[in-house]
Order: C-alpha cells, then sequence, then structure tokens
C-alpha cells in the first residue's frame, strides 16, 4: 500500500463508499488511526479499522484532543457534509481529475450553506490532474 502523508494521523470514511471504493484500505492504512462511520454496521472486517456511530461533533472534538495533526476525511457527500455542519473542516484539499463522469458521489451531500474558502496553493500534475488546497474560512 502507498505511503500516506506523514502528518495524517486518522482515516476517516463512510461505510457506502468504502464498500464501492477500489482502494482496499478496508484493512486500514498501517500507522494510522482508521475509522469507518455507519449507521448500519454491527463490526468491521479488520482489527485496525474502528467503528464510528457517535455524532460527528463528539467524534471530532474526541480526536482533535488526541495527540497528532491532520485527518483525512474521505467518504463521499454526507459524512463531508456531518464534519461541515459541525464545524470541523479547517481544509480541502481536492484533486480535479479530468474526466466527465457524469454521476458519482457528490463532494459535500446538498444543503443551504454559505462556505467561504479561501486558495492556499495549487499544483498542476503532468496528467492533467490540479490539486486545490483551500482553507475553510470562519464566519
Amino acid at each position: 500500500m502507498r505511503s500516506i502523508a506523514p502528518s495524517i494521523r486518522a482515516f476517516c470514511a463512510a461505510r457506502p463508499t468504502t464498500s464501492r471504493s477500489s482502494l482496499g484500505w478496508q484493512k486500514g492504512y498501517a500507522g494510522k488511526k482508521n475509522y469507518v462511520f455507519s449507521r448500519t454496521l454491527s463490526k468491521v472486517a479488520s482489527p485496525k479499522v474502528s467503528l464510528v456511530s457517535e455524532d460527528v461533533r463528539v467524534f471530532a472534538e474526541r480526536l482533535r484532543s488526541e495527540k497528532g495533526k491532520d485527518i483525512w476525511l474521505v467518504g463521499g457527500g454526507e459524512l463531508v457534509a456531518a464534519f461541515l455542519d459541525s464545524g470541523q473542516v479547517d481544509e480541502f484539499i481536492i484533486h480535479v481529475i479530468p474526466k466527465m463522469i457524469g454521476e458519482g458521489i457528490p463532494l459535500v451531500a446538498p444543503r443551504h450553506r454559505d462556505l467561504g474558502l479561501k486558495l492556499l496553493a495549487t499544483k498542476s500534475f503532468h496528467d492533467g490532474v490540479v490539486k486545490l488546497h483551500y482553507a475553510v474560512r470562519v464566519k
């Protein structure tokens, strides 16, 4: 499995996304805390992955109080929206892939929100992928 950025201490994902994922991460990233959010699962396939069913705000505040730095949030629109709605997102690092697919999992579930972002950095890759790094502006 590829090395994950050293600053990332935890990986959080939503079950529906990880079920469809081809990343194979379900066994957990080595050296990282791995969490799956689910309303329906009662257990996970790997002892390296923890199941989370508690409120996102409670979970995030507990995780932020622990030693470490970044948390990698991957999990489809509903999980990202829950973290956003509870004020638990500081930054977005979004990779734009140059392919129109016409369907898929939204980055953020539709809700009425006005979220200001400040562009911190961009990076273009030889294959046309563009990395956008934004800070969330707090109102």
